[in-house]
């Protein structure tokens, strides 16, 4: 299989679509680091997958704070030699109205959604870098093309910002055999969204999506499939952006 002996590391991985890609990649034979806040989440999302027969790992982490993230990156390198692959899917959301976001609220969604994006990413690159190979996926939102539907500015700005921190990470990451992408979901049912009044009558294919979904095109831009594909914002909605 190709992606086996490979190593890869999902934040927000202990629900929701970082969840998902943790299995998902797990069952293509790939070593999975599961990175969340949430440290009781992420070791069972680890433990699930070893009891399945694959090979995982779950860890602590607030990608807000840069500290944490460079720390654990060492670990990882220090302790795998290699990051293939990178999954950057811890985030938050709000429904909350312009006249209603405050500095905490705009702060606490930039930090995790684009500050944490950015510098995780940063950290694993210089590996990436070494290898002459990595795969980099960011988790954007359809809320990052139009404007905020049922969330918050804060929130859109963040996603809007990912999108183009990819464009600019794949350029510098080319040369090097990094290819760096956006996946970005729209109605998707997960528990951070469950309480978010999302008007599925919107959506061209007539529901909302799942995290499993969302978890396939990340497998398939981490394959060789995807080898000649960089800097691409893919999206995940049922049609949603056409609207």
């Amino acid at each position: 299989m190709i992606f086996d002996g490979k190593v890869a590391v999902v934040t927000g991985g202990a629900a929701g679509i970082g969840m998902e890609c943790c299995f998902k990649l797990s069952q293509k034979g790939i070593t999975v680091i599961a990175l969340d806040n949430n440290e009781e989440g992420a070791k069972a999302v680890a433990e699930k997958i070893i009891s399945m027969g694959g090979n995982a790992e779950g860890l602590r982490l607030d990608v807000a704070n840069v500290n944490e993230v460079r720390k654990i990156v060492e670990l990882l390198v220090l302790k795998y030699s290699r990051i293939d692959y990178l999954i950057n899917s811890a985030g938050i959301t709000q429904m909350i109205g312009i006249d209603e976001i405050s500095e905490n609220d705009w702060d606490r969604v930039m930090d995790i959604d684009l500050k944490g994006t950015f510098f995780m990413s940063q950290a694993v690159l210089e590996i990436m870098k070494k290898n002459k190979f990595g795969r980099i996926v960011n988790i954007g939102s359809v809320a990052g093309e139009v404007g905020g539907i049922v969330v918050g500015a804060n929130y859109s700005a963040a996603k809007a910002g990912v999108i183009c921190l990819t464009k600019s990470i794949a350029k510098h990451g080319a040369p090097y055999g990094v290819n760096v992408n956006t996946v970005s979901p729209g109605y998707i049912d997960t528990k951070m969204t469950k309480d978010l009044n999302q008007d599925v009558s919107q959506v061209p294919l007539g529901r909302k999506g799942t995290a499993e979904e969302v978890s396939d095109s990340v497998v398939f831009l981490c394959s060789d499939m995807a080898n000649y594909l960089t800097g691409v914002n893919l999206d995940i909605n049922g049609g949603l952006y056409m609207k």
